[in-house]
């Protein structure tokens, strides 16, 4: 005899709102890979971080939804704003994963895990010395749902990015970061106040309601 397990449940529960979620559609519809590049739009649109000529480094990018959102915003506009835009782009995106990603045209890709001091030189050099614009942060770790040491591990990629965007951005430059509410936040909400001159958490619609993801922006190094 087969037995409903809660996870079957869940799991179906979470197939039919992905089957039935508005911004699955709209990204099927617009040629990206993923929801999760509404989820930058709004921010975009809201706070205006985005704009021609920036340098960019996308965090925890596969599958690439983010990346594919920056080349629209700096693609020529004859190019359209399909997800395939094409023609060379007025800006420079470096994106980064530990998971393979599906080559974006005049995105540079690095694989590797963000901790490694290894794979943190790799982005230095393809940096070339230039100061950064903005950096985008989707990074998550697998959570095992010990709250305990899943927020130790969300904590570690956020510390890792701020620590990276103090040491690389220009003065008057942006981090977006994801984070989750719960055990941590406030420390990192903290994190933020320190290293940025203005700081704005933001819930973007395209984040689900039930889901403890939110954004924070931090805007304008503090002088050290």
């Amino acid at each position: 005899m087969k037995v409903k397990t809660k996870s079957k449940k869940v799991n179906k529960a979470w197939l039919a709102d992905h089957v039935n979620d508005p911004y699955v559609k709209l990204a099927q519809r617009e040629g990206y890979r993923a929801r999760a590049a509404y989820k930058l739009k709004e921010i975009d649109e809201a706070l205006g971080l985005v704009r021609p000529g920036q340098v960019v480094v996308d965090l925890g990018a596969t599958p690439g939804a983010w990346s594919q959102y920056l080349r629209r915003r700096f693609a020529p506009r004859s190019a359209g704003t399909g997800g395939a835009a094409v023609g060379e782009l007025d800006g420079k995106i470096i994106a980064l994963d530990l998971l393979p990603f599906e080559p974006i045209e005049g995105v540079s890709f690095i694989q590797g895990d963000f901790r490694d001091d290894a794979v943190i030189a790799r982005l230095e050099a393809a940096l070339g010395g230039r100061a950064v614009d903005l950096v985008v942060s989707d990074m998550a770790p697998n959570l095992s749902g010990i709250e305990s040491a899943d927020s130790a591990r969300i904590a570690d990629l956020v510390e890792l990015a701020v620590e990276f965007s103090a040491g690389h951005l220009k003065p008057e430059g942006v981090l977006v970061a994801k984070l989750f509410h719960g055990s941590g936040y406030s420390q990192l909400v903290e994190l933020f106040k320190k290293t940025f001159r203005v700081v704005k958490p933001i819930k973007p619609k395209a984040s689900r309601d039930r889901s403890s993801e939110t954004f924070i922006v931090g805007i304008g190094l503090k002088k050290a």
